[in-house]
């Protein structure tokens, strides 16, 4: 399809005229699913099941499709349930510090956003966590894989410190 539309041709009927062509040349012969039937959806779903396919064909993780607020809470329960597997108390603090970070940076660019509070995360309750699962890991059980830890209640501070920050 290399040339152009001629002037006096309109675009619908030039186009059915290159798919005619194409037709006849058998470039639609050999595609994938030639002959099969479409997989059967409801009508109400349709959009919604093809964004799935089409998320999963392409590789994108659901997760990236949802607002900050909700994909950082995800992640804050993602780190407080896989902060044992670790390997040192420093890469607990590296990743709760840089968690942390990020949750301010959005609090500080979220002036417009909707009010969905992201708590930070206790630095040292993570450490404590980690540091029991240290102690105990020699000498778990293979019965144990399977279970996942409690997720880690979020930092809060009591309403004088937020009046205090604001200067009241």
């Amino acid at each position: 399809m290399t040339e152009r539309k001629p002037p006096e041709m309109a675009f619908t009927s030039w186009i059915d005229q290159q798919i005619i062509e194409a037709e006849k040349r058998g470039v639609f012969d050999s595609l994938p699913g030639t002959g099969k039937p479409l997989p059967a959806r409801e009508e109400a779903d349709y959009g919604q099941a093809w964004l799935r396919d089409y998320l999963r064909r392409e590789g994108v993780p659901t997760e990236e499709l949802l607002p900050t607020p909700l994909r950082l809470r995800k992640e804050t329960e993602r780190l407080a349930a896989g902060a044992q597997s670790l390997r040192s108390e420093q890469e607990v603090r590296e990743a709760v510090g840089e968690l942390n970070q990020r949750i301010m940076d959005w609090r500080r660019t979220s002036a417009g956003s909707p009010p969905i509070f992201v708590p930070l995360m206790n630095e040292e309750n993570i450490v404590a966590r980690w540091r029991d699962a240290q102690s105990v890991r020699p000498a778990s059980s293979p019965s144990d894989a399977g279970r996942t830890p409690a997720v880690i209640a979020p930092v809060r501070h009591g309403w004088w410190r937020r009046l205090r920050r604001c200067g009241s």
